[in-house]
């Protein structure tokens, strides 16, 4: 009988040990793999994933300038330190810069950006801050009492993506890397399947984007689980294993946006944890769908030119930003937004388009343009 409880013990001091070196006590059951590990190996494999991502996919070249996307949240925190880290113990060469993004959004931005001041200092990497009222005369507080909370986040999606790119020019930055997780772009594909976007389902899993526009885009937590990088209690055991950004105790800001609780995202980001805790591998199983989607040869897909006003990347006359600000500026905050519908809004839509052409209006108005 000692014997048996003995044997017993044994096993369950040897369950105990990291599966991974077998030397240290495991700290956390890894989400990807199910793994038991501890922190040292943890580190490891969670920074050799992404320089191997890196590599593998040749993000970067030596003496690049790369403007990392900061908003003081834990992916964009948690990027800033890897890649920093990454890029001084393997010599990548590169030149690494925050931006980030002033929405204008009182009691959030405000907030998070402070982190950032924060990480510039810890990190040692120059910050450039850019804002929607100096490029667009606007900032999202203005914007949500014009248009309320039901289209708020596609202004701020699209402001959000031509601002990185004027921020990264400004900053002479070659690329621009985000914190985009492998969580994400699941509900990417997701979402794009939902709503019959073909054009974006197409893209929406490459690791680098934009190589047409005015500055590639780069992914390096592509295949890096969202549960990897904040700290979390997982269920399904009485102890709290905590992950990335909790063991390094870096610095984040983990507030949600307050204008974004109803957020189409959220519904499929939702059904993303669902299947993930049901078999965790679902998320890059979605991804590998994604990749291996192809495009009937007889789509036709959108031609990507310039925009008429602002000289940005777009596949009509006028980019999605110029018609939206200008909807805001003429006290129409709802046009541009959604589709065109035969027989309602489609042509009252050309006729906006043909009006803001004929007046000739630039997107910064007095701020003037930024050339590329």
């Amino acid at each position: 009988m000692e014997g048996v409880e003995a044997s017993e013990k044994v096993k369950r001091t040897t369950a105990r040990l990291c599966s991974l070196c077998n030397q240290r006590k495991a700290a956390l059951k890894r989400p990807k793999t199910l793994e038991q590990i501890c922190r040292e190996c943890f580190y490891n494999v969670f920074e050799d994933e992404i320089h191997r991502v890196i590599i593998e996919n040749n993000l970067f070249k030596p003496g690049e300038r790369i403007a990392i996307g900061a908003s003081g949240g834990k992916d964009s925190t948690v990027l800033a330190y890897v890649l920093s880290e990454l890029n001084k113990r393997h010599n990548y060469g590169l030149d690494l810069f925050l931006l980030s993004i002033d929405e204008g959004i009182t009691g959030y931005r405000d907030d998070s950006l402070e982190t950032v001041k924060r990480n510039e200092i810890q990190y040692g990497l120059p910050l450039k801050i850019v804002s929607y009222k100096e490029l667009y005369g606007w900032t999202m507080d203005e914007i949500v009492k014009a248009i309320g909370l039901k289209n708020n986040c596609t202004f701020c999606g699209v402001f959000r993506r031509q601002a990185l790119d004027r921020g990264a020019s400004l900053i002479h930055a070659d690329k621009i890397v985000t914190g985009h997780n492998a969580d994400d772009i699941a509900e990417t594909v997701l979402l794009n399947i939902l709503r019959g976007d073909i054009a974006r389902l197409s893209r929406c899993t490459s690791i680098t984007t934009g190589e047409d526009g005015p500055i590639p885009r780069c992914k390096p937590f592509k295949y890096t689980y969202e549960k990897e990088i904040v700290i979390y209690p997982f269920i399904f055991f009485s102890l709290t294993f905590n992950t990335y950004a909790y063991f390094k105790k870096l610095d984040y800001f983990s507030t949600e946006c307050i204008y974004s609780p109803n957020a189409y995202r959220g519904f499929a980001r939702e059904f993303i944890k669902d299947l993930e805790r049901i078999r965790p591998r679902a998320i890059l199983d979605i991804i590998r769908s994604g990749e291996d989607f192809r495009i009937s040869t007889t789509t036709r897909m959108p031609e990507q030119g310039t925009c008429q006003r602002c000289g940005y990347i777009s596949s009509q006359k006028m980019c999605k930003a110029c018609v939206l600000l200008e909807g805001l500026n003429r006290g129409l905050p709802k046009l541009g937004i959604g589709r065109k519908k035969p027989g309602s809004g489609g042509q009252d839509q050309e006729q906006s388009k043909r009006l803001l052409e004929k007046k000739g209006l630039s997107l910064h108005g007095k701020h003037g343009n930024v050339d590329y």
